[in-house]
């Protein structure tokens, strides 16, 4: 990538996936291109087979493109692979699921601090931030608490303080509203808004979720495998 791309987080150029389903051929991905800029608050939304969940996947580089090529945060996802590209993935990616996936037995503050222990950040630094994120997410003074005592939202909210609290290049959510009723649903992300606005970092989701798609600022559609629509939006 040149220079004057370096504000740009995700480039994929003629992405393509094509596997095989019982001897018949599936092209799940067909020749898409996007490129999401630093401080995007984007969704990437379609039906059910539509090829969201599987471009996801390459973009993260939890699987790869049959054809074309991705870019994240200036480096070629296929020029690294193994143990290089899992620590590449860990320190540039921060990942929401829908199910939370926080470690019921450790702690709220060990829950987010983990990804900093695995890049040797120092135990001062790890305390702090943990410290800043939890007051960023609401959640000020539950560094104790474990994740079964608390709600359904709240343990989202430790979620996307986990994913945040490296600062890596992309917070990439997967559904993260799935398992919360509708209000939780809207508070976490309203609070998810206000960080990408304050904090400039860049967020990308894939959902159905009516309540993403209107507060996305860039709604991307897929349909068989290709982009439909690609709207810019307040």
């Amino acid at each position: 990538m040149s220079a004057e791309q370096n504000d740009k987080v995700i480039v994929t150029q003629q992405v393509e996936k094509t596997y095989e389903d019982n001897g018949v051929a599936v092209h799940a991905v067909r020749g898409i291109d996007l490129t999401i800029e630093k401080g995007e608050f984007t969704a990437i939304v379609g039906p059910s087979g539509s090829g969201k969940t599987t471009f996801l996947n390459i973009i993260s580089g939890l699987d790869t493109a049959t054809d074309g090529a991705v870019w994240l945060n200036g480096q070629r996802l296929a020029d690294m692979s193994g143990t290089v590209l899992s620590d590449f993935r860990r320190d540039n990616i921060g990942f929401i699921f829908q199910a939370y996936n926080l470690i019921p037995v450790l702690t709220v503050e060990e829950n987010i601090e983990y990804i900093m222990l695995l890049q040797g950040r120092s135990k001062e630094e790890r305390h702090q931030r943990v410290k800043d994120i939890l007051g960023e997410v609401g959640l000020a003074g539950y560094e104790n608490r474990k994740p079964p005592k608390l709600s359904g939202g709240q343990q989202q909210r430790v979620a996307v303080a986990r994913a945040m609290v490296a600062q890596p290049a992309l917070i990439l959510a997967d559904e993260p509203t799935a398992n919360l009723d509708s209000e939780s649903g809207s508070a976490l992300l309203d609070m998810m808004r206000d960080l990408n606005e304050k904090t400039g970092m860049t967020f990308l989701f894939s959902t159905h979720d009516e309540l993403i798609m209107e507060r996305a600022k860039r709604l991307v559609t897929l349909k068989d495998g290709m982009i439909d629509n690609d709207e810019l939006r307040n």
